[in-house]
């Protein structure tokens, strides 16, 4: 299956999975499932070009040990966030960011939310798996150097973004930790060690598309999930729901926002 082919299976999956995702969370009148959501629909994405390829491969193209690792790599990454997301949102109720959309769209908020909500998702999303597809695509079948580096990357990633989830639901359970900040495990080098995590991810997934085929393309996927992070609705977001919270001033001015490094000096250690 060549690239162009495997893109467009790629946005025809993105686009009928969040438009049944749409009808859903319409019957539930909770758009909170879109969040839960997220994770699968990489998994999805990957699993189906992957088989399709498999199937309808063209001369030269093969489906082997790399094509299934990538995949693999995708379903730990998609399974893990899916559930975490699940777990916390489990009886809350729709999200209030979704609830602020019902009023502020009013009568149109079914229309604007297929658009913005549930199709610009889908686009993100097959922007976001470029290097995945890339993959899928490619001829080559023997592993070589650089997939055990972007492994060791992706593994790096995971790291960063699973410990890290688990330090600050391990802090959240404490009751005396409520409306203080997490400045211990890897949040005292990196305000957003999850965030880091998860971008260092796909920039593991690229390195192990840069031997295939137009792999420099690839580059697309980190790009778009690491902007979407620092710029958009990951660190921008969190970072002002924090701004009221005691010693968050102090910790911002002396924690590296997104790549880990030391404290800088001054204040409590």
């Amino acid at each position: 299956m060549n690239i162009g082919n495997t893109f467009l299976y790629a946005a025809i999956v993105a686009f009928c999975y969040f438009t049944f995702l749409f009808v859903i969370a319409n019957i539930l009148k909770d758009n909170s499932i879109l969040d839960i959501a997220w994770g699968p629909s990489f998994i999805i994405t990957a699993w189906v070009v992957l088989l399709v390829n498999a199937v309808v491969g063209q001369e030269g193209t093969a489906v082997g040990a790399r094509q299934y690792l990538v995949a693999a790599l995708v379903t730990v990454w998609g399974l893990r966030l899916g559930i975490r997301i699940f777990r916390r949102n489990r009886g809350k109720g729709e999200d209030p960011r979704y609830v602020k959309f019902r009023e502020a769209w009013g009568k149109y908020f079914v229309l604007r939310s297929y658009f913005q909500l549930f199709l610009f998702q889908g686009i993100i999303l097959t922007l976001n798996v470029t290097p995945v597809l890339l993959i899928m695509a490619g001829i080559r079948k023997n592993m070589v150097w650089s997939d055990f580096l972007g492994l060791a990357v992706w593994v790096t990633g995971f790291l960063f973004e699973s410990v890290g989830d688990y330090q600050l639901d391990s802090f959240l359970k404490v009751p005396e930790n409520r409306g203080t900040i997490i400045d211990q495990g890897l949040w005292r080098y990196t305000r957003h060690p999850n965030y880091f995590g998860e971008s260092t991810m796909w920039w593991g997934i690229f390195v192990i598309a840069v031997n295939q085929a137009w792999g420099w393309i690839g580059v697309i996927g980190p790009l778009v999930i690491t902007g979407m992070l620092l710029f958009v609705s990951g660190i921008p977001m969190t970072e002002k729901l924090m701004e009221k919270t005691p010693g968050w001033e102090e910790y911002k001015r002396r924690t590296s926002m997104f790549i880990p490094w030391f404290k800088k000096a001054g204040g409590k250690t």
